[in-house]
């Protein structure tokens, strides 16, 4: 079996290169060891960048997400008791962000990749990426038992933090960056009107909340646990008494709560790979780092990745440039550490760290306080929030 560029992991981020490689007219076979209805159960992000949109676009799966997603021109900061709009259309020249899930996005792509023919197989075994440095890599894998070869002349490991992509680089060919919070966020699922228009950021003494929704009907809300708390000591009325106590009153006051559809606790970590790229392996998304998702940068990032791969494949295959594929780790991992900074930033401000002392806390509070009432700092939080430029090849 033969194709231009293998792609390992249909998530959000191989699709989506998927996509845009076939509307380019390079050949693309994508391997994933789930099956696609593992893959739709993920419950992840939904806030999407102005550059993530302009992409979506770019490869013709937005008319659903136009349709129905929400476009938010702010969001809100909460602490000190008090609430503070940040104005994103106004601080960033008219960008904003759109609410829009991740499962629909994904839904979105597959449904693009059947109608145009693309070929995915899915619950594939032993992936195996090999010959990485030779001109002519492949992949291997296992499907209904039979042993397949993939030759190719890239492979894109857009398989996410456990997957064989990066377990396929020596070690000693990788610097990892890595810092594990201690702390972790429940996140309730739930078919309940939106507490507020625009999404909301609270700290409080007791920890972070954050109001987040998928759509008018329903929402998403997280609340920062200890990193060794069970989903199953959370009952549904714990957690909502609990998201009320981090609130302003007239949240709280007005929040509709319900049962909870999906449950979970999801640890924070910030993580980063380099390089990227290894011969004709490239790492994508979530293989090559990770952030906190206070910032809602993992997807946004991965997107981002993609659109930098896809204009290097397209400068290989359309103008002959194999060079350009040096080009690959450096301008991603730009972007990457500027999203890991504000991820980490926002992490800081607005979370409670269990080894702060007075002094500390004193000094998050003041920061926050000088940000949200500069122009220059809201301006600052307002076009990392939206996404940073999208830088070109050359």
């Amino acid at each position: 079996m033969k194709t231009q560029v293998a792609i390992i992991g249909a998530g959000p981020s191989g699709l989506l290169l998927g996509q845009l490689l076939h509307k380019a007219g390079i050949s693309n076979i994508i391997l994933e060891r789930q099956s696609p209805e593992y893959v739709l159960s993920r419950i992840r992000a939904g806030v999407l960048e102005q550059g993530m949109v302009d992409l979506l676009r770019k490869a013709g799966v937005a008319d659903r997400m136009d349709a129905e997603g929400l476009v938010h021109d702010g969001f809100e900061l909460v602490f000190a008791g008090k609430r503070q709009h940040i104005d994103l259309k106004k601080l960033t020249g008219g960008r904003a962000v759109m609410i829009y899930g991740q499962t629909e996005v994904t839904r979105d792509l597959m449904t693009a990749r059947k109608a145009a023919g693309g070929e995915t197989f899915y619950n594939v075994e032993n992936v195996s990426p090999q010959d990485l440095k030779t001109e002519r890599p492949c992949v291997t894998f296992e499907k209904n038992g039979e042993t397949v070869r993939l030759e190719c002349d890239y492979i894109a490991g857009c398989d996410g933090f456990h997957g064989v992509a990066r377990q396929s680089i020596p070690a000693d060919a990788l610097k990892i960056f890595e810092r594990v919070y201690p702390f972790g966020w429940l996140g309730v699922l739930a078919d309940t009107p939106p507490v507020n228009d625009e999404l909301v950021y609270a700290a409080h003494e007791r920890g972070f909340a954050l109001c987040s929704m998928r759509s008018p009907t329903r929402t998403r809300y997280y609340l920062q646990v200890g990193a060794q708390e069970k989903v199953e000591d959370w009952s549904d009325q714990r957690f909502w008494d609990e998201l009320k106590c981090r609130l302003p009153a007239e949240l709280a006051d007005r929040m509709v709560t319900g049962d909870s559809i999906e449950k979970s606790i999801a640890p924070l970590r910030s993580f980063v790979v380099e390089p990227m790229q290894f011969g004709r392996l490239f790492l994508v998304g979530d293989a090559a780092h990770i952030v906190p998702p206070t910032g809602a940068k993992g997807l946004n990032l991965a997107a981002s990745d993609v659109s930098t791969l896809f204009d290097i494949l397209c400068k290989v295959y359309k103008e002959g440039r194999e060079d350009a594929i040096e080009q690959y780790s450096a301008i991603c991992l730009r972007r990457i550490w500027k999203a890991e900074r504000f991820s980490w930033w926002m992490t800081s401000m607005l979370h409670a760290f269990p080894d702060v002392d007075a002094f500390g806390q004193r000094i998050k509070e003041t920061e926050l306080d000088y940000f949200v009432g500069s122009l220059a700092g809201r301006t600052t939080i307002a076009e990392n929030y939206v996404g940073l430029p999208y830088e070109n090849v050359e």
